[in-house]
């Protein structure tokens, strides 16, 4: 297969799933090339991403890893067979890499979880709302820039998986821009809570003991849970994270938060109220 340039995400963590198969079973990657009769460098490549591996021979390396569960590697063999070109390829060279990843996790996901403290969760903002964030970052963005990222961000949009934002009532108080702004951006949200695939829930203020502030996240359910994905924002893009150490700890980090959050019911009578005092 031909070397990748610069591999997606879901190509990475196909590459660091194989690698730690191997670790898993106690193998050099020399001593997996020997078995699968190929060199050092093309299992480098496989491992980090730059090349891609068929079904068979995933499935062999599988074999010689003494990897039992069909369903993970039935898993990884779709992972290494899939030639989806999704609508955010229009958007390669334009965007920012990150950009595309986040678009791919969640075209692929089972089901999305969203944590959001300071702002309304990009897949659910309006247009003027998104325009009022990305037109505060640093440094500026030209105008070309600006209006991709708003037309990425309402493409992403176009979901129907399973989805649910955890919000705090902060976001949904701070004013990204004016009043009108504010207002139109809660009456979106009350209209996306009646959609039957989004779950909202508020975090209000009044709430005592809340010390969970950092756990702004994203959770993608992959198609099992060993292959789920936590999206975390950086400075300079998303990071995608998928220990399953961490993954555990983010699990349980949004049950915490969902479990001190208000029910959906209760969750839109308060955006109700603060949309009327707008």
């Amino acid at each position: 297969m031909p070397t990748r340039r610069e591999p997606t995400a879901r190509q990475l963590r196909l590459a660091t799933e194989l690698r730690k198969l191997r670790e898993a079973a106690g193998l050099t990657a020399r001593q997996a090339a020997a078995m699968l009769g190929v060199s050092n460098v093309q299992i480098s490549q496989i491992e980090s991403g730059l090349s891609g591996v068929s079904e068979q021979r995933l499935r062999r390396l599988a074999s010689h890893y003494a990897c039992t569960d069909e369903e993970f590697v039935d898993a990884l063999v779709a992972m290494a067979t899939d030639r989806t070109r999704g609508w955010w390829e229009e958007y390669r060279g334009r965007l920012p890499t990150s950009f595309l990843d986040l678009s791919e996790l969640e075209h692929h996901a089972r089901f999305l979880r969203h944590v959001a403290i300071l702002y309304v969760p990009g897949l659910l903002q309006t247009e003027d709302y998104s325009r009022a964030v990305f037109s505060s970052r640093l440094p500026e963005l030209t105008a070309e820039e600006l209006e991709l990222r708003i037309e990425h961000r309402k493409a992403r949009q176009q979901f129907d998986l399973p989805y649910e934002a955890v919000i705090h009532e902060a976001a949904l108080r701070i004013r990204v821009s004016d009043r009108a702004t504010s207002r139109a951006q809660l009456t979106r949200l009350l209209e996306l809570s009646e959609a039957p695939h989004i779950t909202l829930r508020v975090i209000p203020f009044e709430l005592d003991g809340f010390a969970l502030a950092s756990s702004t996240m994203t959770y993608a359910g992959g198609s099992l849970p060993r292959l789920d994905t936590v999206v975390r924002d950086a400075l300079h893009g998303s990071h995608f994270i998928d220990s399953e150490a961490q993954l555990n700890t983010y699990r349980t980090s949004f049950r915490k938060v969902e479990g001190v959050s208000l029910d959906p019911g209760r969750t839109r009578d308060l955006v109700h109220a603060l949309a009327k005092e707008l």
